[in-house]
């Protein structure tokens, strides 16, 4: 027997339909918001993966393109890889969801959300959102949710949630703000160079609308959630930590303390071993490695969270306020349109850019309304970068997700079509990392 509930939401009809479909997932949910569906289902494992130190959460959002009337391309005819903007769904799902969960999680969790019908005035990726949010919540997952997403408009200094595409057209702002009844929780955002103070007035907006979302979810939850499962805790004993924060605490603050992360790393491997075998005979590594791992882990973080909030220094001794030091360097490549090389201290992005005909504009085959993209930016992220040997197999959701957000920043300052009517690929090579290359490359990309 299935259960309908309704609100509205920007002034639209928004019903969430449960026990029609998917019954054997721990939770499931079809959205409807205008005539935009989306079918949501959250699936967990009996027991949690074995030798794993992480939470082994997936989310993905799915574009089938009968959702608009429109048959795949290529010769298959069937969707195949996740589009760029799928990925960057999903990523964006992920952000306020995943630290919801319990840290101690190790049981594979699944949230797969299928658009199946797309009004175009009415976001499927905005049903995504509150699909996965209240699939999870209703099951018997543990998740300390709901959580809630809006997308915002600025029109003429007036903000908008859920802008129609007329709207958006029109609009100087797209923002998107998740958060729960209590706190904004993630934001992503594209602009034609609004204030700071237009910005934070769309975040707050946005979050009064989220509450009113929230308090509809809750009232779900309190209604049919079902209780949430046991599963087997992965903690730190107590002693052990002691233990350890007694003997290794000096020792972690001198291997912390350089700039250089080279450095850093070598001095923790160090730090590390001697721990082992200190306490070899009370902590034996065939019994406790995972749990001391997990403890001198804890007790760097400790360490790097009482520097920031009392000493008011960063991991590298920096203060609070103080750049790295930044170079920037231009043509470096003697045969391409454009190159540009920029370092914040260890991060190093090297940017370069190909200019080509219209013609060579990416063609867009997706749900939405887009049909092509004149300016491209790619990010590669290679192992080499952080010291590491894994081998390239072509970008994954962090190396997409990076790229879509250089592009994103760099859009609203680049000449019409009608002044440089050029296609223009822009790809960042991180030669290397040490935090922000998503930054270096938009810094990269502006020389290049």
């Amino acid at each position: 027997m299935s259960k309908i509930y309704e609100t509205e939401v920007a002034g639209r009809p928004l019903s969430l339909e449960f026990g029609k479909v998917a019954g054997l997932a721990n939770g499931s949910v079809i959205v409807r918001y205008g005539d935009t569906v989306v079918i949501s289902c959250a699936t967990a494992s009996d027991k949690p993966r074995d030798g794993i130190d992480f939470f082994p959460l997936s989310i993905d959002y799915e574009e089938k393109m009968y959702a608009v009337g429109k048959i795949p391309g290529g010769f298959n005819r069937r969707e195949g890889k996740p589009s760029d903007h799928a990925i960057l769904t999903s990523r964006v799902i992920d952000r306020p969801m995943r630290p919801l969960f319990p840290k101690d999680l190790r049981n594979d969790v699944s949230i797969v959300s299928t658009v199946v019908s797309v009004d175009q005035d009415n976001s499927p990726e905005f049903c995504a959102m509150i699909g996965s949010s209240i699939a999870v919540s209703v099951s018997d997952i543990p998740f300390n949710g709901p959580v809630a997403a809006v997308y915002v408009g600025m029109i003429d200094g007036e903000f908008i949630i859920n802008p129609t595409v007329e709207q958006r057209e029109a609009s100087d702002l797209n923002l998107v703000v998740s958060g729960s009844a209590k706190k904004v929780v993630m934001i992503e955002a594209g602009a034609n160079e609004v204030s700071e103070t237009d910005m934070y007035n769309a975040i707050m907006f946005a979050h009064e609308e989220i509450k009113k979302i929230c308090a509809f979810l809750q009232k779900i939850v309190d209604e049919i959630g079902k209780p949430k499962f046991e599963y087997e805790h992965v903690t730190v004993d107590q002693a052990l930590f002691d233990d350890i924060r007694d003997y290794a605490e000096e020792q972690v603050k001198q291997a912390l303390d350089t700039d250089d992360k080279t450095v850093r790393d070598a001095r923790l491997l160090v730090v590390y071993e001697d721990v082992y075998v200190h306490f070899e005979d009370k902590y034996p590594q065939e019994e406790y490695k995972d749990q001391i791992d997990e403890a001198l882990y804890k007790l760097q973080k400790t360490i790097v969270r009482n520097w920031i909030m009392y000493e008011k220094k960063r991991v590298d001794g920096r203060g609070i306020l103080e750049l790295r030091p930044l170079s920037s360097e231009v043509g470096l490549l003697p045969r391409v349109h454009g190159s540009g090389l920029f370092s914040r201290g260890q991060t190093q992005c090297l940017s370069v850019t190909t200019l080509a005909p219209i013609g060579d504009a990416q063609t867009i085959d997706g749900v939405g309304l887009e049909e092509s993209k004149r300016y491209m930016h790619q990010y590669n992220f290679p192992s080499y970068s952080v010291g590491e040997t894994r081998p390239s197999r072509g970008p994954g959701r962090r190396e997409i997700g990076h790229g879509a957000l250089a592009e994103r920043a760099l859009l609203p300052v680049l000449p019409s079509v009608d002044e440089f009517p050029y296609a223009i690929r822009v790809v960042s090579e991180v030669l290397s990392s040490n935090g922000s290359t998503s930054q270096g490359s938009i810094c990269g990309s502006t020389l290049s």
